[in-house]
């Protein structure tokens, strides 16, 4: 399939569907020249490669692999890489548009990359995922770098392998190159402030929407759906702000309680049993029952496609804030926008990950690190001129945050393009 059936005939309801009606939208708002709408609406480079993989019983199993590359027309391609058994070549792209537009709205000199593995981590080995990991960095070594893309951690992959790329990549070179990728253990040029990075810049853009509604922090809810890294320390960085969690679920479900559930304690749990499901003095509530709780703020924090046409209608937060990639449909945030629903988009509201990210990079490059302290206040600094950046597109253009948030993307992206014009 050529790669324009594969954008032609993408799934309707799929996210790289969404993502493109999210572009061809953001276009016809800020009149986007033709041409570099039909450059924005392709990724540069789709890289497909087989992973031959010795399994811990003699046998050996081939993965496919794919990286996606959509932009570089303002720096070198970031995203992460997600081992996952229902990732697709559709997907990959949809998220690689995504995060072109996310480096673009905070403004840090980076395009949009994403990359995946068609696997279930959960059931290999630490021995299997090591050297599956090794040969698709072999198999990619031609085509990312520091200077080139800098893969990261997403969905099931974390900061060893992390470690396992920088050190096949590097040696591939002949020379350690920490650059390669972010997301990496401390001892190995990690940044301080990362694990919490994500979280915590949804938390700066939920307090300024906050403020701009006139909602009062100390007698407000929020529900956490995906109690993961983001959504687990959104809420740690949220409930000292004044508000109260009445809710969380993960994958296996739910705990719902009225009079509060302490955020700290509901972590501890979730080490303990592997669940927020069961945690003492709650209710059992599904994932779906979840999003529809009276409360101030939800916070969908797991996969694509979470509040659709379906669902919408029902939701009762004031304020949505995207922490998950694309959970939000077309037809679902019109909908919310019909009902006044204030939805900050995962562009901006799960951009925190991407810039300390981009402090790692930055770190790596120049041998100099930062404390944690000075992380945190560069990344609210940045986190707060985009969501006012945002929110002032939005009220000039009458439209809603996400549309702003793309308008303000896609005009940083296309004013590269035009800049550098088309080589040769």
């Amino acid at each position: 399939m050529s790669m324009e059936e594969m954008l032609t005939s993408a799934n309707q309801d799929g996210p790289l569907a969404a993502a493109l009606t999210q572009l061809d939208d953001a276009a016809d708002l800020i009149s986007l020249d033709d041409s570099v709408h039909q450059k924005l609406r392709k990724p540069k480079r789709i890289i497909t490669v087989s992973i031959p993989t010795a399994m811990d019983d003699g046998s050996f199993k081939v993965f496919t692999g794919y990286r996606a590359q959509h932009n570089m027309d303002r720096g070198p391609c970031k995203g992460g890489i997600r081992y996952h058994p229902d990732v697709t070549l559709n997907e990959v792209i949809a998220l690689a548009m995504w995060m072109t537009w996310k480096c673009a709205v905070v403004n840090i000199p980076y395009g949009g990359a994403k990359g995946g593995v068609i696997c279930s981590p959960k059931d290999m080995s630490q021995g299997e995922l090591e050297r599956m990991t090794r040969r698709f960095t072999t198999e990619l070594v031609e085509v990312i770098g520091p200077e080139k893309d800098i893969p990261a951690p997403d969905v099931y992959t974390n900061a060893q392998i992390m470690a396992w790329i920088m050190d096949t990549y590097s040696m591939q070179k002949g020379y350690s190159v920490p650059a390669v990728v972010t997301g990496k253990p401390i001892s190995l040029g990690g940044s301080l402030g990362r694990e919490a990075a994500t979280g915590r810049g949804c938390v700066f853009t939920i307090r300024e929407a906050m403020k701009r509604l006139n909602i009062d922090a100390t007698s407000s809810t929020f529900v956490v759906q995906g109690y993961g890294n983001v959504g687990a320390w959104a809420a740690r960085l949220l409930e000292p702000l004044g508000p109260k969690m009445i809710a969380a679920s993960d994958s296996r479900g739910g705990c719902y309680s009225a009079d509060g559930i302490p955020v700290q304690e509901l972590i501890a749990h979730k080490a303990e049993t592997g669940s927020v499901v069961g945690f003492p003095g709650t209710d059992a509530v599904t994932n779906e029952e979840l999003l529809e709780l009276d409360c101030d703020v939800l916070i969908p924090a797991a996969l694509e496609n979470s509040i659709n046409e379906d669902n919408a209608g029902q939701i009762k937060a004031s304020i949505i804030a995207e922490g998950a990639n694309g959970p939000t449909t077309p037809a679902g945030q019109e909908i919310l926008n019909d009902r006044g629903i204030f939805v900050i988009p995962d562009i901006l509201a799960n951009a925190g990950g991407v810039t300390v990210s981009y402090f790692e990079w930055v770190q790596g490059l120049q041998s100099y690190f930062w404390s944690e302290a000075e992380v945190n206040k560069q990344l609210e600094d940045i986190m707060v001129r985009a969501f006012d950046r945002v929110y002032c597109e939005h009220e000039e253009r009458n439209c809603d945050m996400r549309a702003a948030a793309m308008a303000v993307a896609v005009g940083r992206v296309a004013e590269a393009v035009h800049m550098r014009g088309i080589y040769p």
